[in-house]
């Protein structure tokens, strides 16, 4: 599983290459929190940054870490044109640029007009638990008096899809075709595969993208809709201006993209953590104690890892000297479970408050779609365990998701009987 990112620099650092400690990391980053609290891997050409306080630091100082990629380095530039139009994206840029990218499209993300998609997002909830226990789409099985249906496959995947695609006023009947554009972007490529054959899908993927959100861009500003594609497309900045071509396509796939696999993850991550604590039957029927114990599934299984930065000046980090254009990745994950913020940091408490976690980053790049992403998962475990008793993983060998940063399994096998 050891592996290189778009630029061609290797991802994965050698002690998390296995599939075993890519599912379970978190011993090594308790070793680098004692040992190697910041430390160079020359093999990626990258630091690695563990603590809670040097994370949070930096997630939080834009003036001497930036989020821009060009600025490393050991940054390629992209060969064809296209090729880097997935970099021209707010989770790319800093301020002030970063700020007005994302002046666009705050405002519907923003917890008050997020509430008011509770109803829609229940219904379609509904629905794909309604398909799922009744095997309808052939994905859920029943053997006596138990139902199994995978948490990914049947629920978590789809949601989040139908979801985004619906807001950006995109064909939902093509989520299949967003879920393998966004799997693709984001996974990391492993030892069997062909180095140059993953660069060739990356680009393809990148380009097929391009193509159909560009089309959808000239049709939206032709015709605007009530839809964050029209919004993106037709805005209006400050200054009188619209963004560039590159912006408005960089931001409709980002939204795509981090609109569904995070919140995959953080409601299959979820289901992981409840099965492993017994935690269901502390949440059935308690909005309020849900909403506490998914702010401790992002803590103590982030969907996100890892975020990278790269430094504008030299600069000392926990005794250690980084220089100007050196690459640095903050492990989100590891900040989480870091003793010295958190006490009993290895144990799942359902309860935990307060929680202060890294789950959706920190600081200018904090995670837009946080309100919705914690909304989703809020309804969807409401909603299975309104529907499940008994609810247990059945799978022992899970295989975790192929990216470098996105933590979650690919496939969740749970069982269960009908209330």
């Amino acid at each position: 599983m050891s592996s290189t990112d778009p630029q061609g620099l290797q991802a994965f650092p050698d002690e998390l290459s296995s599939r075993e400690s890519w599912l379970e990391p978190f011993g090594w980053y308790q070793k680098m929190r004692d040992e190697a609290p910041v430390r160079y891997d020359a093999s990626r050409g990258s630091w690695d940054v563990f603590r809670y306080d040097d994370v949070k630091r930096i997630l939080d100082d834009d003036e001497t870490f930036s989020a821009d990629p060009e600025r490393a380095n050991d940054y390629i530039e992209p060969e064809t044109e296209g090729e880097g139009l997935i970099l021209q994206t707010m989770l790319f840029e800093d301020p002030p640029r970063h700020d007005v990218l994302r002046s666009v499209v705050e405002e519907p993300f923003r917890s008050r007009a997020i509430r008011q998609l509770e109803p829609r997002i229940r219904e379609l909830t509904a629905n794909l638990l309604d398909d799922a226990l009744s095997n309808s789409d052939g994905s859920s099985n029943s053997s006596g008096p138990d139902k199994e249906m995978d948490v990914v496959g049947d629920i978590a995947y789809p949601l989040p899809v139908m979801v985004i695609a619906e807001l950006l006023g995109v064909p939902v009947e093509k989520r299949d075709q967003f879920k393998t554009w966004s799997d693709t972007l984001v996974e990391a490529a492993s030892d069997d595969v062909d180095t140059k054959a993953y660069m060739d899908d990356q680009r393809q993927v990148q380009m097929e993208m391009a193509w159909y959100f560009l089309e959808l861009i000239e049709e939206r500003r032709e015709n605007p809709r009530d839809d964050l594609v029209s919004r993106i497309a037709t805005a209006e900045l400050d200054d009188g201006s619209q963004l560039a071509r590159e912006e408005v396509l960089g931001t409709c796939i980002l939204l795509l993209v981090a609109g569904n696999i995070t919140t995959t993850n953080l409601i299959t991550n979820a289901v992981r953590c409840f099965d492993e604590t017994d935690s269901f039957e502390t949440v059935r029927g308690d909005d309020r104690a849900l909403a506490t114990t998914i702010e401790e599934v992002l803590r103590y299984r982030s969907p996100v890892q890892a975020m990278t930065r790269v430094a504008k000046s030299d600069v000392t980090v926990h005794d250690a000297t980084i220089e100007e254009g050196d690459r640095i990745v903050v492990w989100l994950g590891s900040g989480n479970r870091d003793e010295r913020k958190f006490d009993d940091a290895e144990t799942f408490l359902a309860d935990r408050a307060p929680n202060q976690h890294l789950g959706f980053g920190h600081g200018t790049h904090y995670c837009l779609g946080a309100p919705l992403a914690r909304l989703e998962a809020k309804v969807v475990l409401s909603e299975l365990l309104d529907r499940a008793m008994d609810l247990r993983v059945t799978e022992t060998e899970l295989s975790p998701t192929r990216s470098s940063f996105i933590y979650g399994v690919e496939s969740l096998p749970v069982a269960f009987e009908t209330r």
